[in-house]
């Protein structure tokens, strides 16, 4: 199979199902900043962290995938089937989140973003899912979208706003903080 088709040469592209839609619909900026989220969190994986967080990001890659085809796919009007999201996704990330927290020193600054460089990919990857999330807030309001999927984007940017902090504090880097001239 060839990896190009020319078939989006004119700048449209077909959703899961066949809709044809032009590339700069809503709906392909929500799962084009999916896919662009889920490579920064690739990117966090190549780096040279703990196996046990490679393998919660393995899965977050995974779950990122799922997103991708409920986004890519018009609920409306498409009858194909494609993998959903369950509460135990949020809930895995959730107890993710409370583990590192509670290996951490109290939050008392706001945090700029820095600490190393795999912290620093991920607050690069967490300003990609906050953009995610935003556009599919967006989608909703004018489509039919999973409330799970905003919602696994909300956790997420919260995991990868405390992986960042794990990170940087088992690198023994001092976080970045952010004292405001006042």
């Amino acid at each position: 199979m060839k990896i190009y088709t020319k078939i989006g040469d004119k700048g449209y592209t077909s959703l899961i199902g066949g809709v044809r839609v032009p590339k700069y619909h809503l709906r392909i900026e929500c799962y084009g900043t999916v896919d662009e989220l889920n490579s920064y969190v690739g990117l966090i994986r190549e780096q040279d962290i703990d196996a046990g967080v490679k393998s919660d990001l393995k899965e977050i890659q995974d779950r990122l995938f799922t997103i991708g085809s409920l986004l890519a796919s018009d609920p409306e009007k498409s009858k194909m089937k494609v993998p959903d999201l369950h509460e135990a996704d949020i809930e895995r990330l959730e107890k993710a989140i409370d583990a590192m927290t509670s290996a951490l020193p109290e939050l008392r600054h706001f945090v700029l973003p820095g600490g190393g460089a795999p912290a620093s990919f991920c607050h690069v990857a967490r300003c990609v899912c906050r953009r995610a999330e935003r556009l599919t807030v967006h989608l909703s309001e004018e489509s039919l979208v999973d409330q799970m999927v905003i919602v696994y984007l909300n956790r997420l940017s919260d995991y990868l706003f405390v992986l960042a902090r794990k990170l940087c504090f088992d690198s023994g880097n001092a976080e970045n903080e952010w004292h405001p001239r006042i």
